[in-house]
């Protein structure tokens, strides 16, 4: 008899789950509570796959022999539950994923500067000439691509919730880049839940494996020091020099690994910023461990090109610069984008708020913005954690108030910065959405 594999949630993850599971001989039904786009039906109609939308039928769904989640779901939900009472193990694309491919694997997590630090990564194994996948929130699903097209390693950009569908994964090269307060509404508000789910990287390691990981996230060294790591550790630091990882020296960022150096200026860097030395600092590690040429890593780390909705310049219009930044959906994101900048900020901050605490913001927010626009449907909490500090602050609903706000607020000299601190959902689809929003805002200025 044929397993049952139920697939919950009919997007890139789930559809590159069915491909995957029915090549290899499953019985697949997938299940979305929402509507499954019209590109993912087409799929699952070409590889004779029953599907259904607009709710769950309980009955085609307990009967699993195994349940492959969309991270997007909480396993909170009671299906989830009921499933796990029946002893049906729920587990995630990417863990599936991994039981059908023997290519390397190195997987980041963190909870700002994962999809930069990725794609930066990927681009020097790129530039290297390696057999080089791109997968997990980025890309095409890691099981479409170990279904038709499987490559000899994978940068995976992992999210805390496909870790937790995660267990017998093993990262060959895992990172850590830091550990701030985010998606605790998914963690009972609990810090050390949501630390530990981050930490799943590091399971099934051995002495084979790679971790390379931030020296000066406090939460990050704490629990590496608690922890027996049978693997190498390659810490990367802007405050220390370090053995074995990636340090500044003045001007200079060094990675140090193997006894053997890079060195190169980080005026050379594509990426600037404070945040983006760490990004850069990461991925060049990774480069080293893989053993790749000294040149590649020093060309790629020098004319990467940044990621839409990621401190992307949008243009200038009368000598104000306009910033998307919509994929910064947390606090921290936003604090290292304010960070960014020394002339006067036109802050554009709003929507829907996962249990934010400002006052981390604060300090930067005194010294850097002169103004700022709400962007969101309830726009309270903003208001009262800098109604102290900032005079002007204003609401907006829509991204072409909120821009010609901003505008008539600035002047010349200086930024108009779209850095949500939240996410999107209460007036646009996705962050996606929001960004091209601005942009076209901006555009019609």
């Amino acid at each position: 008899m044929k397993s049952r594999l139920v697939i919950l949630g009919g997007g890139e993850s789930g559809v590159g789950a069915a491909i995957l599971a029915k090549q290899k001989g499953f019985e697949v039904f997938v299940s979305d509570r929402g509507e499954i786009k019209d590109k993912y039906k087409s799929v699952l109609k070409n590889i004779d796959v029953e599907w259904e939308e607009g709710g769950h039928t309980e009955s085609k769904i307990l009967n699993a022999s195994e349940v492959v989640k969309s991270p997007g779901i909480p396993d909170t939900v009671p299906l989830i539950l009921k499933l796990k009472e029946r002893g049906v193990a729920v587990i995630s694309e990417i863990e599936f994923a991994g039981r059908f491919t023997d290519a390397k694997m190195i997987a980041i997590t963190g909870s700002n500067g994962k999809t930069t630090t990725t794609l930066l990564t990927y681009h020097i194994l790129q530039n290297a000439g390696l057999n080089v996948g791109l997968a997990g929130n980025i890309g095409d699903s890691l099981a479409k691509q170990v279904a038709q097209n499987d490559k000899d390693i994978y940068v995976l950009e992992l999210s805390s919730f496909q870790l937790d569908g995660m267990f017998e994964f093993k990262a060959d090269v895992a990172m850590i880049l830091n550990i701030t307060p985010d998606h605790l509404d998914r963690y009972n508000n609990d810090f050390e839940q949501y630390a530990d789910a981050k930490f799943r990287i590091l399971q099934n390691q051995n002495e084979n494996c790679h971790m390379i990981y931030c020296e000066d996230d406090e939460v990050i060294t704490k629990r590496i020091n608690e922890i027996e790591y049978k693997g190498t550790k390659h810490p990367f630091s802007i405050k220390k020099q370090l053995q074995n990882g990636a340090y500044l020296d003045k001007d200079n960022l060094i990675i140090y690994t193997n006894n053997k150096t890079i060195n190169m200026t980080i005026q050379e860097l594509a990426l600037q910023g404070k945040h983006n030395l760490y990004n850069s600092m990461a991925a060049g590690i990774a480069g080293k461990v893989l053993e790749l040429k000294k040149d590649v890593i020093r060309e790629s780390l020098t004319d990467f090109q940044n990621v839409e909705h990621r401190l992307e310049e949008v243009g200038k219009v009368h000598g104000i610069t306009f910033v998307n930044d919509s994929k910064a959906t947390n606090v921290n994101s936003t604090w290292y984008a304010l960070e960014s900048f020394e002339h006067p900020v036109v802050w554009i901050v709003g929507g829907v708020d996962k249990g934010n605490d400002y006052e981390m913001l604060k300090e930067l927010v005194t010294d850097r913005v002169k103004a700022i626009v709400c962007l969101g449907k309830d726009n309270e909490k903003i208001h009262d954690a800098f109604e102290d500090i900032i005079e002007t602050i204003v609401d907006t609903d829509n991204a072409r108030d909120a821009v010609n706000m901003a505008y008539q607020l600035s002047q010349k000299g200086d930024t108009v910065l779209l850095s949500p601190a939240c996410a999107s959902f209460d007036l646009f689809d996705n962050y996606e959405d929001r960004g091209h929003q601005f942009k076209k805002a901006v555009k019609g200025l």
